[in-house]
């Protein structure tokens, strides 16, 4: 068991509906392939930062994920291959405009706005066991709570889905989707990401412009 800093990824795909008590949530069918999306590098802070939110966006959401960093470049790797391809794993924050996503009918401009990809803190190079939760806290209260055995498809599945469709590049990142209990973010909130054994992805919540 090793830890490792974490660099800026070339690109971050992320999996929606990858939980099935959150589809259960949600009152929609199991999906039969993984749904994927993109969310830019420039989302990306690290632990510690501020996720602000836009003024005029709406609803903003938090969603606790279980991330993972790429080690080496693979394209069409079978699932049985996949773990020799991921460098470790991380904690991550999905923060979605929930009613731009709603809005637009697609979900670029909700999961990509600067600051909506907390990352961190480390790599941790030990895979997690299945019963690994994946939690967040609000606040200090738990509102997601979920193990990683309750993914519709395992991490190994997602990077064998994922290189049969594009190359991932050593540092890239999957988020592997998020735990039911998605909820609301407002400014002076305090949202933690905690994966026992992988880390704590701390964040701060602000109102305002990026940069301000």
């Amino acid at each position: 068991m090793s830890r490792l800093s974490l660099a800026k990824p070339g690109k971050i795909v992320a999996v929606g509906l990858n939980y099935r008590s959150h589809a259960d949530e949600l009152g929609m069918p199991v999906p039969e392939e993984p749904i994927l999306f993109l969310k830019p590098p420039s989302a990306m802070i690290g632990t510690g930062g501020a996720i602000i939110l836009p003024p005029g966006a709406g609803r903003i959401d938090y969603e606790a994920e279980l991330a993972l960093v790429i080690g080496k470049q693979a394209r069409l790797v079978p699932s049985g291959a996949a773990q020799d391809f991921i460098l470790g794993y991380t904690c991550a924050n999905d923060v979605t405009a929930r009613e731009l996503q709603q809005r637009d009918g697609q979900w670029t401009r909700a999961k990509s706005f600067d600051t909506f990809c907390p990352l961190g803190s480390w790599v941790e190079t030990e895979p997690p066991s299945p019963d690994t939760r994946v939690e967040l806290l609000l606040n200090g209260e738990v509102r997601q709570s979920a193990p990683i055995a309750d993914m519709i498809f395992s991490p190994l599945e997602l990077v064998a889905f994922i290189t049969s469709v594009m190359t991932l590049e050593p540092g890239d990142v999957i988020l592997t989707g998020t735990p039911p209990g998605i909820g609301e973010l407002a400014p002076g909130d305090e949202a933690v990401v905690k994966i026992a054994g992988i880390g704590e992805l701390v964040s701060k919540v602000r109102g305002g412009e990026f940069g301000e």
